[in-house]
């Protein structure tokens, strides 16, 4: 179940939502708009999942930046949000659709006690000009069914995200080993 723009700001006024920085005003009839952070990673190539992603984290600058296809593009959520009782979900929206923006597409879910600004994953169809604290998209909350367990007594390889973070999946690929 989905929570309504109303069902957030009253779980955010209980503390069963965080959203920091929040500003009330951003809440939609079902979700909250998020802003892209002034900080962007960008990826070098060859990508292997096997070895850590070479990268190298840039400012955008107030005038923007421009982004281009073929590159992937690791960025950051301006907001940080957090819930030991409602899950998550974090999508781009249609204002970024439009510029030919895929953002966050292969993980969007924010498990219950997930306590992070997001990091994204971002690819242009075109050339675009992006800016620090432009809407990106919208998060929703769903209601879980069954025992809630929080993602961060899990030790997951992402609990304690606090920046924009690359592929860890090199950890579980045993190195010399080929399938």
């Amino acid at each position: 179940m989905i929570l309504t723009g109303p069902a957030i700001a009253a779980a955010i006024d209980r503390g069963d939502i965080i959203i920091d920085p929040y500003d009330p005003g951003r809440l939609s009839p079902n979700a909250y708009d998020w802003r892209l952070s002034n900080r962007i990673r960008i990826c070098h190539d060859p990508l292997d999942a096997a070895h850590p992603t070479r990268s190298t984290e840039h400012v955008i600058p107030a005038t923007g930046m421009q982004l281009e296809p073929g590159i992937l593009y690791l960025g950051l959520t301006h907001e940080r949000t957090s819930s030991e009782r409602y899950a998550q979900l974090l999508n781009g929206n249609r204002t970024i659709g439009s510029l030919g923006i895929w953002v966050h597409v292969s993980a969007p879910l924010g498990h219950i006690g997930h306590a992070i600004a997001w990091t994204l994953e971002i690819r242009v169809a075109r050339t675009v000009r992006i800016h620090p604290g432009m809407t990106f998209g919208k998060v929703v909350f769903l209601h879980p069914f069954g025992a809630a367990t929080s993602y961060q007594r899990h030790g997951q390889k992402y609990a304690k995200s606090a920046s924009i973070d690359t592929s860890r999946l090199y950890r579980e690929i045993p190195s010399g080993e080929q399938p």
